[in-house]
């Protein structure tokens, strides 16, 4: 798998011929939608501007119950995009991808081109790569059931065949006490652990002594009396157990 960065992708959408194929592009990288298919089935009355959403219709997931569509966010990057498409939209307009629309359509070859006039060596899998790139960002940020909900996967397609380790992975995690320490957490000292563990010492000896002043002043207003147990209606005998004095030891 490669990530494709936003740096490199707005390279890429700058180099782009027309608006329609920056839509397709932004599309895939941010709207993580798959191309050709439910790139090109998206409508324009599938955009809902005042919630930020639009219904997104997959041909490869309606076999599954409530696969058939799917709702996603209009995310910020990809919203400027649909804007201009909208703009530059014909009256009577349906679908927002108007052209590349028959089975012989090859969306790659051109891809490809556009990617090498941005001065970027084309990866391999083109479309899929964008929209795993656009999944790898959205885990570090929302929850991966979230993400595969918006992107119409599960969990365990997205780990296997989407999610992608990235170096920006390992360099937060070989700066993190760092960052840790310029947000102001800190190491105490010696002489800070030491007066920690003493004062947790006197606040577990004044616990202890409360508690033993307490068992003493309860034993003495209920002194426990020894238990009789009867042995014959005619008399009663105190169990062993119930002295408090042990006989002494056979020399």
């Amino acid at each position: 798998m490669v990530f494709v960065s936003q740096a490199d992708i707005e390279k890429v959408i700058a180099a782009c011929p027309d608006v329609l194929w920056k839509l397709i592009f932004a599309l895939a990288r941010y709207g993580g939608l798959r191309c050709p298919s439910e790139i090109l089935a998206l409508r324009w009355k599938d955009v809902n501007w005042q919630t930020g959403r639009m219904l997104v219709r997959s041909q490869k997931t309606e076999r599954h119950p409530g696969g058939e569509s799917r709702v996603v966010p209009v995310f910020s990057e990809l919203r400027p995009y649909l804007l201009d498409g909208l703009e530059q939209a014909q009256q009577g307009d349906e679908y927002i991808i108007t052209r590349y629309r028959t089975e012989n359509a090859n969306l790659r070859t051109q891809a490809h081109k556009i990617i090498q006039r941005a001065g970027l060596r084309p990866w391999t899998r083109t479309f899929q790569n964008l929209r795993s790139s656009r999944e790898t960002e959205l885990t570090e940020v929302f929850p991966l059931h979230v993400v595969t909900a918006w992107l119409g996967n599960s969990q365990l397609v997205a780990a296997r065949h989407y999610l992608q380790l990235r170096d920006g992975h390992f360099e937060k995690a070989a700066h993190f006490p760092a960052q840790q320490a310029a947000e102001g957490d800190r190491t105490i000292s010696h002489r800070e652990e030491a007066d920690l563990t003493q004062n947790l010492a006197d606040d577990i000896k004044k616990a202890d002594l409360r508690h033993l002043a307490t068992s003493d002043e309860t034993s003495r207003k209920h002194p426990k009396q020894p238990k009789l147990i009867p042995i014959s209606p005619k008399g009663i005998r105190t169990p062993v157990a119930g002295l408090k004095t042990r006989c002494p030891r056979p020399a």
